[in-house]
């Protein structure tokens, strides 16, 4: 009886490991500053009773999905199996997901009536504090005004660096980082 032996040969891929880091870092920032800014923002509209927007949900839960894929990379990456059609195609759900969610927080940002920024410029920005009670009001509303840039401003960067994920990852598997 003659004995068989099954050869596997799995195909490597290189990928540019700084590149790869400083992704991770920067999506990881993104996504955990999305999530904790609109999570406190639903917490803010609870306490205040108020109803909560679609956006805030949506946000938290795209965030999170986003931090579960940067886990999953980093389980595949750990045992040397991160394939270029994974992350594409996680990368590209994704960034439909980032994309919306950045569409509609600029219109609740910078929209043409009762937009955020608006009313911080109004309201909150012109204040001068004092040593006052309303120092305390002052400083919250500015909190918030300030969480809406920053929230927009990683929308703006976790969809930029999700479509050079897309990029990067069809580079790896055209091998052009040999």
């Amino acid at each position: 009886m003659a004995d068989v032996v099954v050869v596997e040969r799995r195909r490597k891929y290189h990928w540019p490991e700084a590149q790869l880091n400083v992704w991770i870092i920067i999506m990881l920032a993104a996504a955990a500053t999305d999530l904790g800014v609109f999570a406190n923002f639903m917490n803010v509209q609870q306490a205040l009773k108020l109803g909560v927007p679609w956006l805030f949900p949506y946000e938290v839960t795209v965030s999170a999905l986003a931090i579960l894929f940067i886990c999953l990379m980093l389980g595949l990456i750990s045992q040397r199996m991160l394939l270029p059609g994974i992350v594409i195609i996680g990368s590209f759900i994704l960034f439909v997901l980032w994309l919306t969610g950045l569409i509609e927080t600029s219109i609740m940002l910078f929209g043409p009536v009762g937009s955020v920024n608006g009313n911080c410029n109004v309201y909150v920005l012109n204040q001068t504090p004092g040593a006052n009670l309303n120092t305390l009001a002052y400083l919250e509303q500015k909190n918030i005004c300030q969480s809406w840039q920053a929230a927009f401003a990683f929308e703006v960067v976790g969809t930029v660096f999700l479509l050079w994920m897309m990029i990067m990852a069809w580079q790896v598997n055209r091998d052009e980082y040999d």
